[in-house]
């Protein structure tokens, strides 16, 4: 089927040369290894010659890369964290989550995504400006029907909703909203947290035992690609290495 107007796509050239672009009739494209001028029908997994002979193929977006080419003004939560996170926590078609501290919208993506149009993102930001940039980037890949951006400090005035399944918190002290998320969780939800510094994942920790959470869990993720070659397979020099320590844990009845 014919790529249609507005739909995402990967122009991939080469590890050196992938770009995410929005299809429009008409579209041209430079690169630094030619210039690409778009048929009015395409589909994915078709290829292109740029206007110097160089092959590009245009292949579906993953949720990954939307999330990698988001417009940016915050560090965002990387994939492989991301990940890790909707895994432990049980994320699915359908639940309501929440988020403190929208950022610039890559993890709002990734859950909005997952949670489909029965669920629910509720995405709390006390500033203005990110608040902006996240629902602009939501909206900017058609998810804005399952996310309900909020301008709130959650640590002073609660999340206001409850029975939620994942609480997700991105913010410098997530232990202030320990005590909310046990006001917004319902019985045996999951709350997840990335911090940077093991200082604030001590407090974070020990404020969670203090308010009856369970199954607490704090893991590092690493992320190194293996470069295949001949008699010379190996790691590669460069990773993604500490980007935040993740903790998960569970909420009981008391």
């Amino acid at each position: 089927m014919p790529l249609r107007e507005g739909e995402y796509f990967i122009l991939y050239g080469g590890p050196k040369a992938i770009y995410l672009l929005k299809y429009s009739k008409g579209l041209r494209f430079s690169t630094h290894l030619g210039e690409l001028i778009f048929p009015e029908h395409i589909e994915y997994g078709d290829k292109l010659k740029s206007n110097t002979g160089h092959t590009f193929y245009l292949l579906f977006p993953s949720t990954s890369d939307l999330i990698l080419f988001i417009k940016r003004k915050t560090t965002i939560m990387y994939p492989k964290d991301i990940g890790y996170l909707i895994l432990e926590t049980g994320v699915s078609y359908g639940k309501k989550v929440a988020e403190v501290g929208s950022g610039s919208g890559g993890l709002t993506v990734a859950l909005a995504t997952i949670v489909g149009k029965e669920g629910k993102v509720f995405s709390f930001e006390r500033r203005e400006e990110f608040n902006r940039l996240a629902k602009a980037n939501v909206e900017n890949y058609g998810l804005s029907d399952r996310v309900e951006f909020i301008i709130r400090d959650v640590a002073l005035d609660g999340f206001g909703i409850e029975n939620m399944d994942v609480v997700f918190v991105d913010v410098p002290e997530p232990w202030n909203i320990v005590p909310k998320a046990l006001e917004a969780l319902k019985p045996g939800g999951f709350w997840a947290s990335l911090s940077p510094n093991i200082e604030q994942v001590q407090k974070t920790v020990f404020k969670l035992e203090k308010n009856g959470f369970i199954r607490i869990k704090t893991v590092e993720i690493l992320e190194r690609e293996i470069l295949i070659r001949e008699g010379k397979t190996r790691p590669r020099e460069r990773m993604i290495s500490h980007t935040g320590y993740l903790t998960t844990a569970q909420i009981v009845r008391t």
